[in-house]
């Protein structure tokens, strides 16, 4: 038996399953804030969720306690945290409201929250297939986390302006297809992989980093929305400035041929 077998049948690491435990807690209380319709409560509890989703797999690294077990139980908080919950929460807040509008709106409703819900799904399911044959610099579709984050960046941003889910019931329906359908495209991201926090960085960098913590704090419903709407816009803005370099490399390879 080898020695990683014999640690996993003593036990599993506390520290990083921790912080995931922690991670799945705050997705399941954002369903249940927003069954009691305490949605930016919600919205917060699923932004604590990704923070603590982004700590606990570099507290792994970084302490060498990264595990086979501690990876699935990951991805099933995640399916929670960033599938389940962020669609639960929007049909509460918005889509359920659809219904005001005939029994065809209802229907497309529950069914824009089930399509967010199974595109995080399959999202996680290719991420994990996929993991150790692709390039690590860029994510393939919108990462789950990111595309919870818009959605409840909208509802936070919205409520603190006061809007109900009501009254924006129909741009709430477009975010939701739209975030669940970047997440199972083809559309490259960069993942922020590269970053390494035992490194040096650059001073530019670090300026960057206390100026993107003063502006969250003087707005954090508005600027998290924002980062994560250019976010997720960046996907599809740079595929579209490849394909152009790309049509335009061709057109100049062909008229080169032409003319020799």
């Amino acid at each position: 038996m080898s020695e990683e077998e014999q640690k996993s049948r003593r036990g599993i690491y506390l520290l990083p399953n921790l912080l995931t435990t922690g991670a799945l807690f705050a997705g399941f209380y954002a369903i249940v804030a927003a069954m009691e319709q305490h949605f930016e409560a919600a919205a917060i509890a699923v932004f604590v969720a990704m923070f603590l989703d982004g700590l606990d797999g570099r507290v792994a690294r970084l302490t060498n306690t990264s595990s086979a077990f501690g990876g699935e139980y990951d991805s099933l908080s995640d399916m929670v945290s960033f599938g389940l919950a962020p669609a639960l929460v929007m049909y509460e807040w918005a889509l359920g409201d659809l219904k005001t509008l005939g029994w065809f709106w209802a229907k497309l409703g529950w069914l824009a929250a089930f399509f967010y819900a199974a595109c995080a799904a399959l999202r996680l399911a290719r991420f994990n297939t996929m993991s150790g044959s692709t390039d690590k610099r860029y994510f393939q579709g919108l990462p789950s986390p990111s595309a919870a984050a818009l959605m409840m960046g909208m509802i936070w941003m919205w409520h603190d302006l006061e809007f109900s889910g009501a009254e924006l019931k129909l741009p709430a329906l477009l975010v939701t297809v739209i975030s669940g359908a970047l997440m199972v495209s083809n559309v490259s991201y960069y993942s922020f992989k590269e970053i390494d926090l035992r490194n040096k960085i650059p001073f530019v960098a670090m300026l960057a980093i206390v100026i993107g913590l003063m502006l969250a704090s003087i707005d954090p419903p508005k600027v998290l929305f924002g980062g994560f709407a250019v976010y997720a816009a960046s996907g599809p803005m740079t595929s579209i400035i490849r394909w152009r370099r790309k049509r335009a490399a061709r057109h100049a390879s062909k008229e080169e041929q032409e003319s020799g």
